[in-house]
């Protein structure tokens, strides 16, 4: 038999921005809040991750990542907001309906809204076209820190680390406090993707770095024994390990909006929203890291509340009307820009900014533009997988129904 839940609000996903959603729809005095997680416990990613800094904005103390969620998870509970955990939603309706599954059978829910906190997962060994033998050992940062911090199991002593974004440091602090000793970072670009100094904290542990290289072979019978790197000059050189450990590439995890009937915007890989976090269909709202790759936890947490708070000025009837006036175009090197259109306005709760990416890097100019009249212009260096904003009131201005932004960073050489 099909349970049925209604409820005012419900949200797909317990993580950061999940649950700051539901904590400011209850501050707005929304009854019936329901948050829809298919692990077994609340609080996303932070719940693997066994070290600081979470929680410094949220909760006034520096953090590991278990006692953030604990604190998320707790602070729901208190407001009131109802947690069913163990239900995987298997559908997105038309009209904030929903399909999902329990251990007990079938459930459908009935909502007034529903905002979408999926987050995002990094790629697969698949996803990155990584050939030779397969055997294990190949794994990702969030595979690591489950077995690690939650199964309480090392899956090796001696990996590869792939990748110099903000999680690989993750990744290279869950390493030491687990006593692994990685036997190189290796990076396909010529510098680091996280912020100096944060890149130095492989090289301070003794983990060599290898710039321009990329993996070729993974190569082992049964476990990892050793793989192939192809260097910048295009030699080769083995490194004996154990284990190869994929970080970052993100991809938002939109597995429920992929064959709904929302819009999916390609750029980002997530939902395309209007600035008031509204998807095609004005029932749904998203937040947090499935509408872009990738933020930290905190900054999901903020974007979850400010997505929550307009949420509940949709259900109160002062939001303005779905209707796009502009659409906002990728151009020149840019990766994904969010949102991907603006909708009629004069209220002030919108999300700030408009959220950009670039392809590679660059310096020179990020210039937003209307045909041919410059909105807004930056001079400056550009760089991958960095947070670039753009003030959205700066692209507000009295504007015809179907305009159009280009959003472009056409500058020269590598940054």
């Amino acid at each position: 038999m099909t349970e049925t839940i209604v409820t005012d609000v419900a949200i797909v996903g317990g993580g950061p921005a999940g649950i700051a959603a539901a904590l400011a729809l209850r501050g707005r005095g929304v009854q019936r809040v329901t948050i829809l997680e298919r692990e077994t416990d609340v609080g996303g990613v932070p719940r693997h991750c066994g070290h600081p800094p979470f929680g410094l904005r949220e909760f006034g103390r520096v953090l590991t990542g278990p006692a953030y969620a604990h604190r998320l998870a707790e602070a729901a509970r208190r407001a009131g907001v109802e947690v069913r955990t163990g239900l995987s939603v298997t559908a997105l309706r038309p009209g904030a309906r929903l399909d999902a599954m329990c251990a007990a059978g079938p459930v459908e829910i009935v909502a007034g809204r529903v905002i979408l906190a999926t987050g995002a997962r990094e790629s697969s060994r698949a996803a990155r076209l990584i050939s030779g033998d397969r055997p294990v050992g190949v794994i990702t940062t969030g595979t690591l820190q489950h077995e690690v911090h939650i199964e309480k199991m090392l899956p090796f002593r001696r990996p590869v680390i792939v990748g110099t974004e903000l999680v690989s440091l993750s990744a290279v602090a869950t390493c030491r406090k687990a006593g692994i000793r990685p036997v190189a970072v290796i990076e396909a670009a010529d510098r680091p993707t996280a912020r100096r100094p944060l890149d130095l904290f492989p090289r301070l542990l003794g983990i060599p770095m290898h710039y321009r290289a990329t993996i070729a072979e993974i190569r082992g019978r049964g476990r990892v024994e050793a793989v192939a790197i192809r260097l910048a000059d295009g030699s080769m050189r083995e490194l004996s390990c154990d284990g190869v450990l994929l970080t970052g590439w993100f991809t938002p995890e939109a597995g429920l909006v992929r064959p709904s009937h929302l819009a999916l915007d390609d750029g980002s890989g997530g939902p395309a929203i209007d600035q008031f976090g509204r998807c095609s269909d004005p029932a749904y709202f998203a937040a947090g890291n499935l509408l872009r790759p990738i933020e930290t936890a905190g900054w999901s947490y903020r974007e979850g509340a400010r997505i929550g708070a307009m949420v509940a000025d949709d259900l109160a009837g002062t939001l303005p009307p779905c209707v796009t006036t502009t659409t906002i175009v990728r151009g020149a090197n840019v990766k994904l820009v969010v949102p991907q259109r603006l909708s009629a306005s004069g209220h002030t709760g919108s999300l700030d900014s408009l959220q950009i990416r670039v392809e590679a890097a660059t310096t020179g100019p990020l210039v937003a533009r209307d045909g041919s009249q410059v909105l807004w212009r930056r001079n400056g260096r550009l760089l991958p997988e960095r947070r670039i904003l753009i003030p959205l009131s700066a692209l507000q201005g009295p504007r015809a129904a179907g305009g159009t932004i280009i959003i472009e960073a056409a500058g020269s050489g590598s940054g």
